[in-house]
């Protein structure tokens, strides 16, 4: 029988072991560490214009009076007027929503008799908005003044939209796609390389922004206000990256 003295005994032996695994483990965990692939990043935009075939529009009612009863009474006749208006204008119920309502007081500032001064309630305020939505916009100059003439004094905004914008953002997401191509040709082709696969893209849309007016200054208009829709513009931008062939 033989036995391990010396250089020879277990400690020894596993230790040894032990000093000889580790860069085997290390080895295999810098293996598993894919080298970075080289890539180049781009990103471009792409426009679509449609002819907007609704509009959404804001309509506000502001009534001023000396107690809360009162201007609530003059608000609510006021904007019961418009509503009626734009249902018999054959706008649908489920088309007009109320978008805020408060009441609020006025205040102004007096001099007492030791020279400082204060505020003090003089009045109230109520405000009641409409958000109204014309899918016919042959009406909407007709709505506009209609409404004006029944009550509404404060100006929203307009904005113009399409019910089906689809075609146009995909129209949109096309062009962008091949600006972004054409970009990295270019760019692959500067730098002495050949383009590769797509290896992502991601994009950002934006839709039309609304037109701003002011119902006061159309008070007093004598026929429907005149609008003009023109264009809806839908951008789309993308960013891509493609790796370089080898």
């Amino acid at each position: 029988m033989a036995y391990l003295t010396g250089a020879y005994s277990p400690a020894r032996i596993l230790a040894a072991g032990i000093l000889v695994a580790a860069p085997l483990f290390a080895t295999a965990s810098l293996a598993q560490q894919p080298p970075q692939q080289a890539a180049i990043n781009v990103s471009a935009e792409g426009d679509a214009t449609l002819v907007p075939d609704m509009a959404t529009v804001s309509l506000s009612v502001v009534s001023q009076a000396d107690d809360t009863a009162t201007a609530l009474s003059d608000n609510s006749a006021a904007m019961t007027k418009v509503i009626d208006a734009l249902k018999a204008s054959g706008i649908a119920e489920t088309d007009i929503q109320t978008t805020d309502f408060s009441v609020s007081p006025r205040y102004d500032q007096v001099k007492a008799d030791d020279g400082t001064t204060q505020s003090r309630i003089t009045g109230y305020e109520v405000h009641n908005g409409l958000a109204v939505k014309i899918r016919d916009l042959s009406k909407l100059g007709s709505v506009l003044d209609q409404s004006v003439k029944l009550g509404v004094n404060s100006g929203g905004g307009i904005s113009f939209s399409n019910s089906d914008p689809s075609k146009a953002e995909d129209e949109a997401r096309r062009e962008a796609v091949a600006n972004a191509l054409a970009k990295a040709k270019t760019l692959a082709e500067a730098a002495g390389v050949t383009l590769g696969d797509v290896l992502s893209i991601s994009e950002q849309s934006s839709s039309p922004q609304p037109v701003m007016f002011r119902a006061m200054a159309m008070a007093k208009a004598d026929s429907a206000v005149p609008v003009a829709a023109g264009e809806n513009t839908y951008s789309v931008n993308v960013n891509m990256t493609f790796g370089i062939g080898q």
